[in-house]
């Protein structure tokens, strides 16, 4: 399989189309002494209910784009949409999942989930029927009343991500979720991540180092280059779903893929 049958393409041939995430010729400096800059003239677009992952070397920044398009670092050029409208600051709209858990260790795995809906003075019955529904989708069944120092770290990351869908936002924001798991159990998450989006259908953008997790979860895969962080290829992932492990790691294309992502970000 060649570059050319794996649909790469520049980014601002796409940039131009309608999307739930939209990022514009964004630059993003960091100042001081010696400035640097993190981004330059970065485009991307994500369509509604599209899963799309971004690979690229430590330090490009890929974790900075996640926190500018969730409205938490303010971009210094350049423009960001999210559902048409300029991202101002965070929004509802968008859930944002880090490596780290942001659970609150004194409270149980159930009023955690809670906790967002309660700030926002969601409706409490409401609330607590949704979580409810995501402590059995997520499987969590049985640890309700757990605090989170008593799950392993596979669970207190499904809570995690809980404690976000309970929110219902349209917009899933992921920076390295799995990123500091086993081997083992991030292939299993990476499985309990696929089915949830599945059955949600939220756009999903996910930050990831790992290029068999992007080309097994996306629709579509963003290579960037070192920093300066910019676009360098937007590859479509066609691959069938619903997906399991079963039928598409053993899949010829799934491994060329991996195999020509891995040649274009110099792995090999």
């Amino acid at each position: 399989m060649t570059l050319r049958n794996l649909k790469a393409v520049p980014a601002e041939e796409s940039m131009n189309e309608a999307g739930a995430i939209c990022v514009r010729n964004v630059l993003k400096r960091y100042p001081g002494k010696h400035a640097v800059n993190a981004l330059e003239d970065v485009s991307l677009t994500i369509r509604e209910r599209e899963f799309v992952s971004i690979l690229g070397p430590s330090g490009c920044g890929k974790s900075t784009l996640l926190r500018i398009v969730a409205g938490l670092v303010p971009h210094n050029e350049g423009e960001v949409l999210v559902n048409n409208k300029p991202v101002k600051g965070p929004s509802s709209e968008i859930g944002v999942v880090f490596q780290s858990s942001n659970m609150l260790p004194w409270l149980t795995v159930e009023k955690n989930m809670m906790l967002g809906a309660q700030l926002r003075k969601l409706p409490a019955e409401q609330t607590a029927a949704k979580v409810r529904d995501l402590i059995k989708m997520l499987g969590l069944s049985g640890f309700e009343q757990n605090h989170p120092h008593q799950l392993s770290g596979g669970m207190r990351q499904r809570a995690s991500i809980g404690q976000i869908l309970a929110l219902d936002p349209g917009i899933l924001l992921m920076d390295e979720p799995f990123g500091a798991l086993d081997a083992l159990t991030r292939d299993l998450l990476n499985v309990e991540l696929l089915r949830i989006w599945q059955e949600r259908m939220q756009t999903v953008m996910l930050i990831t180092h790992s290029i068999q997790e992007a080309v097994f979860l996306s629709d579509r895969v963003l290579v960037m280059s070192g920093r300066p962080g910019r676009i360098l290829h937007d590859i479509k992932i066609d691959l069938p779903r619903p997906r399991l492990p079963e039928n598409i790691k053993g899949n010829p294309r799934y491994g060329q893929y991996i195999a020509e992502i891995s040649k274009i970000m110099g792995v090999y």
